[in-house]
């Protein structure tokens, strides 16, 4: 999922240029997305659009926590404020069945865009309707993933590696699975760093939103969590509710419990961004989005930082973000936003895209043998986008959704009954979801 909380405000650009497309001379089309850094990256990349057909751009720019109702009261309302939405993986169905979004399929085939070209995964979390068919309703825009950040220049004192390795019998290094990871975060926990007290990891634990769910499952799909029977779609019982689950779960909780600051009861992406800027912490989970504006912090950037990919444990497993681009059906200027989708497609536009700081899904991107060496985060995002795992993506998944932060939160935060109990009610609360919706 996706939805990352940025402090860049709102932000607006009007291009003009002496395009190529009489037709579209001095037309004005506006695209909707979260206000964040990739955002900003657009608004750059998007002068190019601007000088070659002529077509003005327009953005509208949401910060994440207001982002979701704003845009999906705009869809719902029918209005006509976005001729482009970035909108996140989760609406796909309940825009798709809505008719909120154009269907690409004949535009694709008339103007010789391959989804192909793109990586599979974003193409079946970003753009298709229902799961496994060929609808597309999006292309690919912003890949993103849940991901680990940590202070690199703290793992490297000397005192600390031959202290962790006497305890644990290896190198303080990146963990790989989530046992290491708890260890490490354990050994930093409490500890004075340079005279300040610092503490082990910054997780999500935010409930008004989705926090706690994209931080929990983190964990949870490593260990086994999975969301129905693979045979049998919308049988929960015994996949949501593993043993492995609630494995899962326990270690979120016993992860929160040890090893987070004081207090750290509602935190999300804003939250553990600040703790990780201001030397709180030692990891910090977070999207892979804000890697590149951390790379470049003065105070924890550079060689204080590192990035790893979520851990494994039983299997492998990240989190998925991020966003496909579609265009409105209330849109008056679905010419020239369907004339913005060609172009955003073009290879050498997702090159340019990825180097701004944008996260291409494009293979000729991602598929680049020199693409690992391009940013020091670069091949840990390969990797978690080969096994990302998303949320629901139903019409009512803001029903399913709030079930889970809910159950999640009381649980690991409040201390409310069982790992088990919580995910057997949390069956409950989506079968009784997915029977109103008849399809149960």
């Amino acid at each position: 999922m996706k939805k990352l909380i940025a402090a860049a405000g709102l932000a607006a650009a009007t291009m003009l240029s002496s395009g190529s497309a009489a037709l579209a001379q001095g037309k004005t089309i506006t695209l909707c997305w979260a206000a964040w850094d990739p955002a900003n990256a657009l608004v750059e990349l998007s002068k190019d659009f601007t000088a070659k057909t002529g077509i003005n751009m327009k953005f509208e720019f949401v910060p994440w926590p207001n982002f979701a109702d704003r845009m999906l009261n705009e869809l719902n309302s029918k209005g006509r404020l976005c001729d482009l939405m970035i909108g996140d993986s989760q609406w796909i169905g309940g825009s798709a069945e809505n008719k909120h979004y154009v269907k690409l399929n004949d535009f694709f085939a008339k103007e010789g865009i391959k989804i192909g070209d793109f990586l599979p995964t974003t193409v079946d979390a970003y753009s298709t309707w229902p799961k496994g068919t060929n609808n597309y309703y999006a292309l690919p825009a912003m890949g993103d993933a849940m991901g680990w950040t940590y202070r690199k220049d703290w793992f490297a004192r000397p005192a600390l590696q031959a202290e962790f390795r006497q305890k644990h019998g290896r190198d303080l290094a990146p963990p790989k699975t989530w046992t290491e990871l708890k260890q490490v975060a354990e050994f930093f926990q409490g500890r004075e760093i340079d005279g300040k007290k610092v503490f082990g990891a910054a997780i999500p634990t935010e409930r008004g939103s989705e926090g706690i769910t994209m931080g929990a499952t983190a964990a949870l799909y490593p260990f086994g969590f999975r969301y129905e029977n693979p045979q049998r779609p919308y049988q929960m019982q015994g996949f949501v509710n593993s043993a492995d689950a609630i494995e899962g779960l326990e270690f979120y909780k016993s992860l929160f419990k040890c090893c987070t600051p004081p207090g750290y009861t509602n935190g999300y992406m804003q939250e553990g961004l600040d703790a990780f800027k201001s030397g709180q912490v030692a990891l910090q989970m977070n999207w892979f989005a804000f890697f590149p504006g951390l790379f470049k912090d003065p105070n924890v950037g550079g060689d204080k930082i590192g990035f790893f990919v979520n851990p494994s444990q039983k299997t492998e497993g990240s989190t998925l973000g991020g966003q496909g681009i579609s265009v409105i059906s209330y849109s008056q200027n679905q010419a020239e936003a369907l004339s913005y989708i060609k172009w955003f497609a073009d290879a050498e536009v997702q090159k340019k895209w990825w180097a701004l700081g944008g996260y291409s899904c494009h293979r000729a991107v991602l598929g680049d043998p020199n693409f690992a060496k391009t940013a020091p985060f670069a091949a840990d995002f390969l990797k978690a986008m080969g096994n990302v795992r998303d949320f629901w993506q139903e019409p009512s998944y803001a029903q399913l959704l709030q079930a889970m932060q809910r159950r999640l939160h009381d649980y690991v935060i409040a201390d409310k009954g069982t790992a088990k109990e919580a995910l057997d009610g949390l069956v409950q609360d989506w079968t009784k979801v997915f029977k109103e919706d008849g399809k149960n």
